[in-house]
């Protein structure tokens, strides 16, 4: 059923001339549209890139060189801006782009002094101060720019590039970014010249960076050119907001509307649909009067009976279709996808959505992925989601900085919570300015359910920090308010900007949550970062002089703890309303326990740099998801060691579990809830095995057996078709002759690609490789490698190869759209 709402609005100054458009005309969906009256250009492509030198105009394409100042306000001061300066000797590149991603691993300094540290933390990629040559890089390319666009206004949007980022547009500075994480946009009305040589320019310098781990450098994510009419709806102008009641669900709409040019009236068009695309309401608001060069924000309501509810179970996306209509026109449209629930955090009861209560089991990420570093495809972005979901997570929080839009409209479509924060804690212009437009940019998600305003940051527990948390979260009041706030602190809990927010975000310090419930008994309180346990896969006893940790849920820092010391206790406490896992991927930098080379990864992951799982992944996958789990390990691969004992654990959400050596029962245990089973078993090569029985009569078996001799290498993947633009992500196993995946393996692969397709990079886990990423081949770590495939533009068929020395090869088709 659509519901149409009339709404005929005479404001001063629109006298009778402002209703002469036909209302019926308006509501019968008749009203002609001028030919894509909002046209947006994806400028992925096309690109040409060089290093410049941030110490060294000469080298730098003369930049600043020229004059020191700004005086003359169309010349850059450089010619790399002007339309006769030669770029065929610079490299071509496809957005997204990370040039750290491709520079060899530099050491920094000697062994354990401050710069060895630093480089650890950074990846050991040698960009920032102690590397001017390499840490800033240039972006050129033509633009395209038709001569029907003279009279529109014109912008180019960013998604995100690191880190302080000049725009320049036919020899015009026009724009500038502080952040490596925040969105952006740039107006070139003015500097643009419709059906002319346009000549757009980026530089991007990350001499200094805003994380203490790897962080990537230049256009890492996508840009666009946008079209609009002199009259249009505002950036991230239109807010959505939802009330649900008995049987029906009132939509609350506020469009921004922008009118660059004279007094005009408009007609605003705002119509609902639904997941099925069935058009649900439609409300148009007439003889909208808008002054000369200014702007308004009309508000409308509009009624959906009998709403399908988003819910991470039912993850159902409504989309709000909005039309600007002058002289019976549509001159603007936007659309606008969002959600129909309702969030709410009670201090006794935890977290409820749409009135259930739902556990946060959430994981902390990083952006980065082996292979491709901070360039991070969509589809890849989207995998890795649907690996964390089918880990049992319901839950993402985007550490330490806005998430990229990939990432939320996976959680958007898949049912992921997503915990939103800001990079900078600070009420200064920068900061609020990249804080508004995260909050402008993410408000209509269905899935951000709380909005994070800091990390750890030295100033939590002060009254300077009360002031900047009370300035960011009136500002988001202002912009959204139907959200709450939170703040995540590691110690001082109840201190300085506590009372502020309105959800207390604990990080570790597991000792100090119940004396802050206690002492706070009406604070809703969330677990923003749990856990820490380092883990490298494959691993099972700790070595430091090889830099590995075991992968038992056992070691981790000094303010952490296991997950189940951590679960079990925000299990086992209604009032808490879950938490996030640091992490739920590995990632570069940050390599905890070891801070020095060659180690360039984190080992925090649930799941290492490519998305392989650890064995902590089965532990959350018992306790967090829904399907019986049986996970054994370690593997059965212990040469030498014969007659001594190897812990074996189990990860299991059944009632018992037994456990057998070549045929010999070793015992049954019952599974505690959220607990592993252990068994220290004398090694004696052969198969050991486990079975479990679970409540509702089902039972698994899981095998471990001593391999042999590596002899072939197995290729799979997670699709086997692609659109253009997708990636698919190739695991790569050593197998002995019977076809069982070798443990231990460490072996050169080379890939080889054939077909309408490219090889992004490759990986394989190890925290402490110093291969290269955007290669083509790679050695196994634990009998694992990775790569990742991207389908080019057409259809046909991809065939990847794998080989190594002394195995058989394998040959994998894939199929392209």
């Amino acid at each position: 059923m659509t519901i149409i709402v009339e709404r005929r609005t005479l404001l001063a100054g629109a006298g009778a001339a402002a209703a002469a458009l036909p209302f019926a005309r308006a509501i019968a969906g008749t009203v002609p549209t001028m030919p894509s009256p909002r046209r947006i250009t994806p400028i992925d492509d096309g690109w040409r890139f060089h290093l410049g030198h941030a110490a060294d105009p000469a080298q730098d394409f003369g930049f600043g060189a020229s004059h020191d100042t700004y005086a003359k306000s169309g010349d850059a001061g450089t010619p790399v801006a002007t339309p006769k300066f030669d770029d065929s000797g610079w490299a071509t590149v496809r957005l997204p782009h990370d040039w750290a991603n491709a520079l060899p691993y530099e050491r920094f300094g000697p062994p354990g002094s401050e710069a060895d540290k630093t480089g650890s933390y950074q990846g050991f990629k040698p960009v920032g101060r102690r590397f001017p040559a390499n840490s800033v890089g240039w972006y050129r390319r033509r633009l395209d720019i038709p001569a029907t666009e003279a009279g529109r206004r014109l912008r180019l949007e960013f998604d995100g590039a690191t880190r302080d980022v000049m725009v320049i547009l036919n020899g015009f500075f026009v724009g500038r970014s502080e952040s490596g994480y925040a969105p952006f946009s740039v107006d070139i009305t003015d500097f643009a010249v419709p059906g002319g040589d346009n000549i757009l320019v980026v530089r991007c310098d990350v001499s200094l960076g805003e994380a203490w781990s790897y962080e990537g450098a230049g256009l890492y994510r996508h840009v666009r050119l946008v079209s609009s009419a002199p009259t249009h709806i505002r950036q991230w102008g239109v807010a959505v907001r939802s009330e649900v009641g008995a049987g029906r669900a009132t939509i609350r709409i506020a469009t921004e509307l922008v009118n660059d040019g004279p007094a005009a009236t408009v007609t605003l068009r705002s119509a609902v649909i639904g997941p099925d695309g069935r058009r649900l309401a439609e409300v148009v608001e007439q003889q909208v009067a808008l002054p000369a060069w200014g702007g308004r924000t009309v508000d409308q309501v509009a009624t959906v009976a009998d709403p399908q509810l988003w819910s991470p179970e039912t993850p159902h996306i409504h989309r709000l279709e909005s039309a600007v209509i002058r002289d019976g026109m549509a001159v603007d449209a936007d659309t606008t996808r969002f959600g129909i629930r309702t969030f709410r955090f009670d201090a006794k009861a935890g977290f409820f959505v749409n009135g259930k209560p739902v556990k946060i089991k959430g994981t902390c990420n990083h952006q980065d992925h082996a292979g491709v570093g901070f360039a991070v495809p969509d589809s890849l972005h989207r995998w890795r989601i649907e690996q964390l979901k089918a880990m049992g997570s319901n839950a993402y929080r985007s550490t330490h900085h806005p998430a990229p839009p990939a990432v939320l409209d996976a959680c958007d479509e898949l049912g992921i919570l997503v915990l939103d924060e800001t990079r900078q804690m600070s009420s200064n212009p920068e900061a609020m300015g990249q804080l508004e437009r995260m909050i402008r940019r993410d408000r209509n998600r269905a899935c951000v359910f709380l909005w994070s305003i800091g990390n750890e940051e030295v100033h939590r527990a002060t009254a300077t920090g009360a002031a900047i948390a009370r300035t960011m979260k009136r500002r988001i009041y202002e912009l959204d308010g139907t959200r709450p706030i939170t703040e995540a602190f590691n110690g001082h809990f109840g201190e300085g900007a506590s009372p502020v927010l309105d959800v207390m975000g604990f990080n570790y310090y597991l000792d100090g949550i119940d004396p802050f419930h206690a002492a706070h008994p009406d604070v809703p309180t969330i677990g923003t970062e749990t856990a820490s346990t380092v883990m490298t896969r494959g691993v099972y006893a700790r070595d430091d002089k090889a830099q590995l940790v075991p992968a038992y849920d056992t070691d981790f820092p000094r303010w952490a703890s296991t997950a189940a010391r951590w679960w079990t206790l925000y299990d086992a406490r209604p009032w808490l309303s879950g938490g996030f896992v640091w992490t739920g991927f590995d990632y570069k930098g940050e390599p905890t326990p070891y801070e020095s080379w060659p180690s360039n990864a984190s080992n925090f992951g649930q799941m290492d740099s490519c998305g392989f799982p650890k064995d902590n992944y089965y532990y959350y996958k018992a306790w967090w998801g829904a399907e019986p789990v049986l996970h054994l390990f370690p593997h059965w691969d212990w040469a030498g060691r014969e007659g001594q004992p190897v812990d074996v654990w189990v990860h299991s959400n059944g009632e018992a579990v037994e456990l057998f050596l070549n045929g010999r029962s070793l015992g049954t245990k019952t599974v505690e809830r959220g607990r592993h089973l252990a068994w220290s078993v004398p090694y004696a090569p052969g198969r050991i095995e486990a079975r479990s029985r679970h409540a509702n009569g089902k039972r698994l078996v899981a095998v471990r057996e001593t391999t042999g001799a590596p002899a072939a290498i197995r290729l799979s993947s997670d699709r086997r078709r692609l659109r253009p633009g997708e990636v698919a992500v190739i695991r790569a196993a050593i197998v002995d002759g019977k076809g069982r995946e070798v443990p231990t393996a460490a072996k050169l692969i080379k890939f080889a690609l054939t077909g309408p397709g490219r090889i992004l990079g490759v990986g394989n886990g190890d925290p402490r490789s110093l291969e290269a990423d955007e290669a083509e081949q790679r050695s196994t770590f634990n009998g694992l490698a990775m790569a990742l495939v991207e389908a080019g533009p057409g259809g046909g068929a991809l065939r990847l190869e794998a080989q190594a020395s002394g195995l058989r090869s394998a040959m994998l088709p894939i199929l392209t759209d």
